[in-house]
């Protein structure tokens, strides 16, 4: 669902995080949404950004408002710095919302971990935990005390539950956060690419299953030093395409009009998981498992590449 809203308010969490309030440009009411939504802006030519929604204890329900958080990367390509340049009484196009992120109806406790900026859907889990009355801890890590935001108003909403960790001091130890977790605990963890993998690993490593383990990926992929071009060939129909340094299959494919299933576009989600029938792929989610990854027959073509000159997809 597409909507027209309007900036109500701006707040800044810190000197990067700025907290956008949204409300229905028609004056109509907002449908429901359930914690680890998100709403995916649209910016004109710079593309589509998706962002969660936060909720805490005390919001209006059902919703009358819609927020948040944008944080701000100077070096990346647009996006936040656009949400930034926002003012009340803006207008902005969002679709949704969304969930890929889904919080789970299960009978253990939940570990709630953030890395930096992706709290967000994370404050949305803890409201809805602690409504419910489900228990629940949350670890928020993030460089510094000055860079972290929401730590004031996470410790007033949740007290015990939640505990800070700060890189500069005393470092996030993912060893010792697992050790003893209860076998039941269902793990949702949200940040950067190299803390899910490290936090997926030593999940494992405490005996806690992939179907127990949740995450999305708050950052959107990067080109990395090395890349080349490839060719993508449809199976169903012999069509090769070339994928440039800097382009997705998706992109490229989309622009030869196939008509793709996907989402995210992060790696997190697995809509787009494809089979891969000839090709080495080179990875770069955080949906498959290891095992699935050296296999090599699965790829999400949202953001993984290929190390062979040819990959043939079914599709």
């Amino acid at each position: 669902m597409k909507h027209e809203l309007v900036i109500d308010s701006l707040n800044d969490a810190t000197d990067r995080i700025r907290v956008l309030t949204l409300r229905p440009g028609d004056g109509g009411r907002l449908p429901a949404h359930t914690a680890g939504a998100h709403l995916d802006f649209d910016l004109g030519t710079l593309g589509t950004r998706s962002y969660s929604l936060i909720d805490w204890p005390g919001d209006a329900r059902p919703a009358t408002t819609w927020r948040v958080a944008v944080q701000r990367e100077d070096g990346g390509q647009g996006g936040s710095m656009q949400m930034h340049r926002f003012q009340p009484g803006e207008r902005i196009a969002a679709a949704g919302p969304a969930n890929d992120f889904e919080l789970g109806d299960h009978p253990g406790p939940a570990l709630l971990l953030a890395g930096g900026i992706g709290i967000t859907p994370l404050i949305s889990m803890a409201t809805a935990l602690a409504a419910a009355g489900r228990p629940f801890v949350l670890h928020y890590a993030a460089r510094s005390r000055g860079v972290m935001g929401f730590a004031g108003a996470l410790t007033e909403a949740f007290g015990e539950n939640v505990t800070f960790h700060f890189d500069d001091e005393a470092p996030l130890d993912l060893a010792a956060l697992f050790a003893g977790v209860d076998p039941a605990t269902h793990l949702y963890v949200c940040g950067p690419k190299p803390m899910i993998e490290a936090a997926r690993a030593a999940a494992n490593a405490a005996g806690l299953p992939d179907a127990q383990i949740h995450f999305e990926l708050f950052a959107s992929p990067q080109p990395q030093e090395g890349d080349s071009a490839f060719e993508v060939e449809v199976a169903s129909t012999g069509q090769v395409f070339t994928i440039p340094p800097g382009r997705s299959i998706i992109e490229v494919l989309e622009e030869g009009g196939l008509d793709l299933i996907h989402d995210c576009q992060r790696g997190d989600c697995g809509i787009c998981q494809t089979e891969v029938l000839e090709g080495t792929p080179d990875h770069r989610d955080v949906v498959l498992s290891d095992s699935e990854k050296a296999e090599g027959k699965l790829m999400q073509i949202c953001v993984s590449r290929a190390k062979s000159a040819k990959l043939v997809l079914d599709l």
